[in-house]
């Protein structure tokens, strides 16, 4: 902290003012984080004062109520330890998070929307910012495919262990004989990277395709073909962006969205202990998901990576993730240690 506030404090600090402003986020970061420990060591100073004089004066009440107190400051703490986890050479950067539908139609373009909400409403409980970057609707209901951004600090740290086949099991809506079906949808989280992360592409390995945009309830919808959508060749990669009314303006972001996905393939080889996406991408189905999600005939959410359960999936798809994540994080970090 001190090496940051002498760089802060120097005259010379904006003489680069990419490094200057590296300098103050960095210095505002660690300044939030040392507040929010000076913070829970006053409370937990407060509560067990508290205790204390409850105990002296004979007042329950105020001994409950203080207990209370510290079982949320516990879980306060829990959180923030899980989160110096997040370490990684990209976790405190935004994300991308696509989620695209399986084999099977109207049921899995559904489960895949409802997916995209759960990220949505996540994003929101966190205070994050969220924009639609693409969106293919299905023929029917729910959707094909579609992008979102996550801006928020360590959004890419959190959403990284979401990547994977998701299941669902439940009585169809879409089945007039109200069958069971099993539905499987893909997500995929990558890091939004700067211009300092040097991603060299030639235009020669790459296929640029443009389309007409299309979206829900009439967002990002118009006459011309100002989608663009970029295939890398070599590795089969491939972005969307239709956030723009100008084609020019969403081949820019495109171009952004490859990098940082190219980006995202070498932390992964890197990352040797890390869960092997590219196996689970290979297939959406049977075999490859990480969560499985039951409706009917009883109600679980389980992450099969972890074990960690839920009984009441509709919080879970309301956006309550945070133990299936922490379980994933606390995972993977510890196979990286070993």
């Amino acid at each position: 902290m001190n090496a940051l506030n002498k760089a802060a404090e120097s005259p010379d600090l904006w003489d680069n003012t990419e490094n200057a402003q590296s300098v103050m986020r960095d210095r505002q970061e660690l300044e939030s984080q040392i507040a929010t420990v000076t913070g829970l060591q006053t409370s937990l100073s407060d509560h067990i004062e508290l205790i204390e004089m409850g105990e002296e004066e004979g007042d329950p009440d105020i001994v409950a109520e203080a207990e209370t107190a510290l079982a949320a400051l516990q879980k306060q703490a829990a959180r923030l330890q899980i989160e110096t986890l997040l370490s990684g050479e990209a976790d405190s950067n935004d994300c991308y998070v696509e989620v695209h539908s399986g084999a099977g139609g109207t049921e899995s373009q559904d489960w895949a929307l409802m997916l995209l909400r759960m990220y949505q409403r996540w994003a929101e409980r966190r205070k994050f910012k969220v924009e639609m970057m693409e969106y293919h609707s299905g023929e029917e209901a729910g959707i094909k495919s579609a992008t979102l951004l996550i801006k928020g600090h360590n959004a890419y740290g959190w959403l990284k262990t979401e990547s994977g086949v998701h299941r669902l099991v439940r009585i169809s809506p879409f089945d007039s004989q109200a069958r069971r079906h099993t539905s499987f949808s893909s997500v995929w989280v990558y890091p939004v990277i700067d211009d300092s992360i040097d991603i060299e592409i030639s235009e020669s390995d790459v296929r640029i395709d443009t389309y007409r945009a299309s979206g829900a309830g009439g967002q990002h919808v118009n006459t011309t073909d100002s989608a663009v959508r970029i295939t890398h060749i070599a590795t089969g990669i491939v972005v969307q962006c239709q956030n723009d009314r100008s084609q020019h303006k969403n081949k820019a972001t495109a171009w952004q969205m490859l990098r940082a996905r190219l980006y995202e393939n070498e932390l992964q080889k890197r990352e040797e202990a890390a869960m092997s996406e590219a196996a689970t991408k290979s297939e959406i189905g049977w075999g490859h998901q990480i969560r499985s999600y039951v409706l009917q005939p009883y109600q679980l959410v389980k992450d099969l990576r972890t074990g960690i359960e839920n009984t009441a999936p509709n919080d879970v798809l309301d956006g309550d993730l945070d133990a299936f994540m922490e379980g994933a994080l606390a995972l993977r970090v510890g196979k990286e240690s070993n």
